[in-house]
Formats: C-alpha cells, sequence, structure tokens
C-alpha cells in the first residue's frame, strides 16, 4: 500500500486512466493504427509517382504516334532505330554502347 502513496493523484484519476488506455488501443492496437497509416501514405506516394509516370508516358507515345501518323519520314525512322530495319543496297553494322567486363574476359581467352 505504501507504493501507491507515492503516485501523484493526477495518475489515479479515472479519466485519465481511460484516456490512456484510449489512446494505446488507437495508437498500438487498433487496425488502423499509426503504424498502419504512415505505410499507407507512403504507398499512396509512391502510386501517385507512378501514376504521373505513366500518365507522362502515355502523353509522349500519343504525340510519337501522331508523328507516326502524319510524316513518313518519322516511320522511316522508327523502323530504322526501334526494329533495325534497313533498305535493300545498305549494310547495317550494329555496334554496342558499352561492354560489361565479363564479355572483355570471354573474348581475351
Amino acid at each position: 500500500m505504501k507504493l501507491l502513496t507515492h503516485i501523484p493523484a493526477w495518475l489515479k484519476n479515472k479519466y485519465f486512466i481511460a484516456l490512456g488506455v484510449f489512446a494505446a488501443i488507437m495508437l498500438f492496437f487498433d487496425k488502423n493504427d499509426v503504424f498502419t497509416q504512415s505505410a499507407r501514405n507512403k504507398q499512396l506516394k509512391e502510386l501517385q509517382e507512378s501514376k504521373q509516370y505513366y500518365s507522362d508516358r502515355i502523353a509522349s507515345e500519343r504525340k510519337e504516334l501522331e508523328q507516326l501518323k502524319s510524316n513518313p519520314g518519322t516511320v522511316e525512322k522508327y523502323a530504322r532505330e526501334k526494329y533495325l530495319m534497313k533498305r535493300d543496297n545498305e549494310d547495317l553494322f550494329i555496334i554496342p554502347e558499352s561492354i560489361d567486363n565479363e564479355g572483355d574476359k570471354k573474348l581475351a581467352q
């Protein structure tokens, strides 16, 4: 009983105890606790960034599609760059931009 005499009166208040229990339940034990909400906010931010990226990508693809529909020179350029097509009287040499170290080792052997 001496232990209870050292506790301040405001800690023994039933309203303070109820508030503390309620706060603990809301912060740690509820299905929408603080940690879950922060994870959801982080996921929402990532999804919004990816939405922006894909929206920009769609806009650039639509612009490229309009150019392909309207300009025959663009169609030839696109076919040469993307599908490595060539004319009948041309030779096509493909040069890689960078060679990794493993490729150098295999060539040396």
